[in-house]
């Protein structure tokens, strides 16, 4: 039974990982037709991914909203993890799953909504717009993990500077959040990937300006080219990386 057990689960990580191998594979390819065996290795689509304008203009404002969103959701999301670990009030947790519900959601219907809204309330659409849409899925990251946090945070230390003359926001400036940097900043690379990464909400958010998924699916519309293999390689090293950060952080 424990050798099925395992055959099962080594078949089922090699149906999960094997694609991401294939575009590894193929993004070395010197021949533009994808298939096997590969004929050679090369690193020119790499080359030509980095000089390509367009891909270059994608990733500058997937960068932009990214880091944009990931400041707005840290700082939203710690404010509300830490009213709703410290204080007591009327509505509470209602609060929370009201935080907590757009993660939830599937794609489609946040990016739906929230373009009603900005046509009803005659917002443009661009790079602010999905800026606050990708807020909207990176807050609840950020709301967890500090919640998450601050309920293992003992209130003795911030009782002691209170004791000591220090306001509520001294109290949690000097003492509350230089404990909870490292699950804050976990948090904020995590938001950070999903932000990058995401296309679905982008789809009905972005206005003339693609960022660099939308691009790449773009081109996807005319074929699969070892090009694309070539920055989905990178993308897919970059946030590993950060993943892999954010869970380390988030163990401390």
């Amino acid at each position: 039974m424990r050798r099925v057990i395992g055959l099962l689960t080594i078949l089922v990580y090699a149906f999960m990982h094997l694609p991401i191998i294939v575009i590894i594979i193929f993004s070395f390819s010197k021949g533009e037709i994808l298939a096997l065996p590969i004929h050679g290795w090369t690193l020119d689509w790499y080359r030509q991914a980095l000089h390509d304008e367009r891909l270059r203009a994608g990733l500058m404002n997937s960068l932009k909203v990214a880091t944009a969103a990931t400041v707005c959701a840290s700082i939203l999301g710690t404010l509300g993890a830490y009213a709703v670990q410290r204080y007591r009030f009327f509505g509470r947790q209602t609060f929370r799953a009201a935080v907590v519900i757009p993660i939830l959601l599937p794609g489609i219907i946040t990016g739906v909504a929230m373009l009603t809204f900005f046509a009803a309330t005659d917002i443009p659409l661009g790079l602010l717009t999905v800026i606050i849409g990708h807020t909207t899925f990176g807050l609840p990251v950020i709301f967890n993990t500090m919640a998450a946090r601050l309920a293992r945070l003992p209130r003795s230390l911030e009782e002691a500077a209170a004791d000591l003359g220090a306001t509520p926001v001294q109290a949690f400036w000097r003492v509350g959040l230089p404990s909870i940097r490292s699950a804050l900043i976990a948090g904020a690379l995590l938001a950070f990937t999903l932000s990058f990464d995401e296309i679905i909400v982008t789809i009905f958010l972005t206005g003339n300006q693609n960022t660099l998924p939308m691009e790449i699916w773009a081109r996807l519309r005319f074929g699969m080219t070892p090009e694309i293999n070539a920055v989905v390689t990178i993308i897919l090293l970059v946030s590993g990386i950060l993943v892999v950060l954010s869970q380390r952080l988030t163990r401390e």
